[in-house]
């Protein structure tokens, strides 16, 4: 049981987020009563879940929440913000109540009966006399009529914990009823299995709610079962005694009495009531899911031990191919090359499943937004793109923080108050954008605000009277804009709850550089920010190009190359400035022997390799590419995290270490050294 409960949390978890996230989208659509319908579907399922695994006080917490939304989508109460309110609140609460070690906090205690109360006063709202509250509508009560229900679990519905018969129960409690449980797939006795069903049943239920509400009864279990659900007619045919002694009679005789002969029976009971209703009854929402399962639920501990794996092969698959290059041995080139095949085809099978698109991460910034328009009372518009974009797990788990660091800065430093907006000539309502896209084999996301924006005059001074910068330096704007991630740098004029405490940026670029990425800001004053972090799409393994510096073994990333060219040394080390002419365009370029304080070559050729930095186009002198190679990266360890030039090294096929370089960072730190 403790294994499902553990399982229950997850799916809760995640049914919670969904709710948070068609929430806000209901927010902006009010009058959307197919988000009404999903709000109301994703309380109800949570509901039946937490009844079914013993989470009693979230059962009854979400049925009188739920019980809100079902009057709205019945048009017995209209949706306001106050409704809307109380429902995040009630979604905050929901999740502090998967943990049962909160329920006895009196602090939880006080919150719970809180909410409770606010629940009860929109389902009940106290009426003063003569006077009908405005968001109220009289109740309407729907016609009666009669359904026929095939309930079919699979063999399997056990191991989820899954209860039958509470769905039954449930079910029974809509209306009239007549129960027929079909026992003839029972096996003998010894050949019996505890842990399956064998039962199916076969339901008349006359009620007065919608044939909606019947789905909702098994909307956690439709992937489990296979179930039918029809319409007889707008009568209450259990309560006609003819009728239900004629079904009687077939299911004594037949081993399930089956749609038709009921529909026929039906027929004849409703043709001198309602003849016409009852040809035209029709096959609403019938649960059509397919049986086979489309998708499952792993742990991210196999996950990182599957790339682990993958990885290993990768190391050993090199191995293998640098073991049939030193060994003419004959048929051994074909296998080599189809492991090659089946081991790529592998790792990208693995990077995929990995992947997972960025949607709820960028959902719960929209309730932050949202939230911190009225803390700030500043109106705001928060717009998402590309929410579809994938990234690895562990590069979203890490990028939360530095992004809601980033949000908060740009509601309260950014976006201006409505008044000054107006005086500036702009829109009283600001703007922020959230969007994700890729660039070649890396992701980038940006965050784009319409708000004051930064001024480079008052950046710079504030540096300069922090003793960060001396006074007579000069800096381009970008170096003064980069100054705001230096560590304790604010310009907040006062310490609030949200930012100007000096603890924002610096943080945002050291977490962002601990996944590989990088961060920069650019901006105009009076027209806005935007913040841009480069981030790889894995962590694991990386195509790069194997070059060789000093007879030592060096990767460089694929991503980042745009051109390689062989050139006479002499070109390289009498050139002025270090530019060098290579197809018609002078490129600025470093020689790694040099920055590394090595000898010159003796080669009378050496390879240059271009690479893309930042707008421009940089050469890297190398002695010798050796080739393609597939790099699993492996951590540097702590000895040696201020090398932040490199970003891991990888063992190669003959138990080599090569390091991993990471250009942008070179280029900058070479770029600053020859400088200085």
């Amino acid at each position: 049981m403790d294994s499902f409960r553990k399982k229950f949390i997850e799916e809760a978890t995640e049914l919670i987020d969904k709710l948070e996230v068609a929430l806000l989208d209901l927010e902006k659509n009010p009058e959307d009563e197919t988000l009404v319908q999903q709000v109301f579907r994703i309380m109800h399922t949570l509901k039946g879940n937490s009844a079914m695994f013993g989470f009693e006080l979230i059962d009854n917490f979400t049925h009188n929440l739920e019980t809100i939304y079902d009057q709205i989508r019945n048009n017995e109460l209209e949706l306001s913000k106050p409704i809307l309110d109380v429902t995040f609140a009630c979604v905050d609460h929901l999740k502090s109540m998967l943990d049962e070690q909160n329920y006895n906090d009196p602090d939880f205690k006080t919150i719970h009966s809180g909410l409770v109360e606010k629940i009860d006063a929109i389902i009940n709202p106290q009426k003063p006399e003569g006077k009908v509250e405005s968001n109220s509508k009289p109740e309407a009560k729907g016609v009666t009529s009669t359904y026929y229900i095939l309930f079919e679990p699979n063999a399997d519905i056990f191991k989820n914990g899954t209860n039958p018969l509470y769905l039954l129960d449930e079910l029974c409690s809509l209306g009239d009823y007549k129960v027929f449980a079909h026992f003839n797939r029972v096996p003998q006795i010894a050949e019996i299995n505890p842990d399956e069903c064998y039962t199916y049943w076969e339901i008349l239920l006359a009620t007065d709610k919608d044939e909606s509400v019947i789905h909702d009864v098994f909307i956690f279990v439709e992937s489990d079962s296979t179930l039918e659900i029809q319409k007889l007619g707008e009568e209450n045919l259990v309560a006609d005694q003819t009728f239900i002694k004629e079904v009687e009679n077939l299911a004594e005789v037949q081993k399930d009495v089956g749609l038709v002969a009921i529909q026929r029976l039906a027929k004849v009971a409703i043709s001198n009531i309602n003849k016409r209703k009852a040809e035209k009854f029709t096959k609403e929402r019938i649960a059509v899911k397919d049986k086979t399962a489309s998708s499952i639920r792993v742990s991210s501990d196999k996950l990182d031990t599957l790339m682990n794996l993958v990885s290993e092969l990768v190391t050993t698959q090199a191995r293998l191919s640098l073991f049939s290059e030193q060994n003419n041995i004959p048929g051994l080139n074909p296998i080599v090359e189809n492991v090659q095949k089946l081991t790529r085809q592998l790792r990208d099978i693995a990077f995929s499943i990995v992947l997972i698109p960025i949607e709820n991460l960028f959902g719960r910034f929209q309730r932050l937004v949202r939230d911190l328009s009225a803390e700030l009372n500043k109106d705001v518009e928060f717009i998402v793109e590309g929410a579809d974009t994938e990234l690895d797990k562990t590069i979203i788990e890490n990028l939360s923080d530095p992004l809601m660091h980033i949000l908060r800065n740009s509601m309260d430093h950014g976006i201006e108050e409505a008044r000054v907006r107006i005086a500036n000539g702009k829109p009283a309502k600001g703007k922020i954008v959230l969007k994700a896209f890729y660039s070649g084999a890396s992701v980038i996301i940006q965050v784009i605000d319409d708000g004051a924006g930064i001024d480079p005059e008052m950046i710079h001074a504030k540096a300069i009277s922090k003793g960060l910068v001396l006074p007579d330096k000069k800096m381009s704007i970008r170096e003064i804009l980069d100054l705001i991630f230096l560590p304790g740098f604010s310009t907040a004029k006062k310490v609030t709850d949200v930012s100007g405490r000096g603890v924002g940026m610096d943080v945002v670029r050291k977490k962002i550089y601990d996944i590989r990425g990088e961060v920069e800001v650019d901006s105009e004053k009076g027209i806005g920010t935007t913040i841009t972090i480069k981030l790889p799409l894995t962590l694991s393994i990386i195509d790069g190009l194997l070059v060789s510096i000093n007879k030592s073994p060096y990767v460089v990333p694929l991503s980042a190359i745009d051109k390689i060219y062989a050139v006479e040394k002499d070109k390289i080390y009498n050139t002025f400035n270090n530019l060098i002419t290579l197809d018609g365009s002078q490129i600025p370029f470093f020689s790694l022997r040099k920055e590394f304080d090595l000898e010159p070559s003796n080669e009378e050729l050496e390879q240059v390799i271009v690479v893309n930095f930042e707008d421009e186009r940089v050469g890297l002198v190398v002695d010798y590419v050796i080739g393609e190679y597939q790099a699993v990266l492996k951590p540097l360890g702590k000895h040696y995290k201020n090398h932040d030039i490199f970003s891991g090294a990888t063992i190669l096929g003959d138990g080599t270490v090569a390091l991993v370089m990471d250009t942008n960072k070179i280029i900058k730190m070479f770029a600053i050294g020859n400088k200085e």
